[in-house]
């Protein structure tokens, strides 16, 4: 990572970016400039392709963002000054900036990529979180593409009722919560959740988990029973939920959905929060529970224990029992994993 960021912007491959400046070879004209970040020999490659109506493309690489808009800019000011034209001043033009790894909303993306808390000499401009230097998750056979399609893609749905279901619905969505939640608040779940609304950016951070894929995580020392995020997304009916449920399948997606009553579903899959990446244990410190807000359920994830600060938020989803055929199987961890998630 020494090599792939600077004090003031990181360079992840893979990035694009078209910018729009002034031509080198017609004068008084913008053309568009496409920059790429890729690597080559460990190190990052920088490179500029130059689209210009009614001329070849020219292509630019260099180490360095500088080292190339340098040499871009430098032809701009020598064409503006043969043409008479008012004078360019260099200098307030700088490489990183041309290709936008300085825009704010490029900076919050990149500093919230995998691999970040690596970059020593990077001043983050919008809070570090304390990503845990956890490992990917671990493919028995060495290679994530020779795995079983269950052990990659697990889909995981889940409901908090399941009394009025159809059979084949509750294969999907299955499971009912209780706890005592109710009875050890001293605040009314009401008040606990408008604040919980303005808080919860404070109680969770997403990084990569052991258990599988990325996984939520305290970003502080909860207190058993603290509500700590809401399970949002879009709100449908049972029939929606099905078709879209289909969709999902045939588009290889994993699915998230979360059953608020008998009527509703939550579908977190294509429009929903970071609640939807709290892993799946046998032995969770949290829990799932409806609270009704304002006349409308609301999903909440619950503290079931004192959580200490960097430890993975975990549930039970509660899958319905299947047979062999449509196993799947549990990562956990836990001290009694059940070894299958159904």
């Amino acid at each position: 990572m020494q090599a792939f960021h600077s004090p003031t912007a990181i360079f992840p491959v893979g990035y694009e970016a078209t910018r729009i400046y002034w031509s080198t070879r017609v004068p008084n004209r913008r053309c568009r400039y496409r920059c790429r970040i890729s690597e080559t020999e460990g190190r990052p490659l920088f490179e500029v392709r130059v689209l210009e109506h009614g001329q070849e493309d020219l292509h630019y690489r260099d180490a360095s963002p500088e080292g190339i808009w340098d040499r871009v800019v430098q032809s701009v000011a020598k064409l503006r000054e043969e043409s008479a034209m008012l004078k360019l001043f260099t200098d307030h033009v700088k490489g990183e900036d041309m290709y936008g790894l300085t825009v704010h909303a490029v900076l919050r993306i990149t500093e919230s990529l995998p691999g970040v808390e690596s970059c020593q000499n990077y001043v983050f401009r919008y809070g570090r979180h304390p990503l845990m230097e956890l490992p990917l998750m671990i493919n028995p056979t060495g290679c994530a593409r020779s795995e079983p399609k269950i052990l990659t893609h697990c889909k995981r749905p889940h409901t908090l009722n399941s009394t009025s279901m159809s059979k084949a619905y509750q294969s999907t969505f299955t499971g009912e919560i209780n706890t005592p939640y109710s009875k050890q608040f001293v605040h009314s779940k009401s008040s606990q959740y408008r604040r919980l609304k303005t808080e919860w950016k404070n109680n969770v951070y997403l990084a990569r988990s052991q258990i599988q894929g990325l996984g939520l995580y305290a970003a502080k020392d909860l207190d058993k029973h603290t509500m700590v995020i809401e399970y949002i997304g879009t709100i449908i009916r049972n029939e929606v939920a099905n078709r879209r449920e289909k969709i999902y399948e045939e588009q290889n997606r994993g699915i998230y959905m979360f059953r608020t009553n008998n009527e509703h579903v939550i579908d977190a899959t294509l429009t929903g929060g970071p609640a939807r990446y709290v892993n799946h244990s046998c032995a969770p410190n949290c829990v799932a529970e409806v609270v009704t807000f304002d006349k409308e359920d609301k999903i909440i994830i619950i503290s079931s224990r004192r959580i200490p600060k960097g430890e993975e938020l975990t549930y039970d989803y509660q899958f319905d029992f299947e047979d062999d055929q449509h196993k799947i199987p549990c990562h956990c961890g836990a001290w009694n994993c059940r070894k299958w998630m159904n």
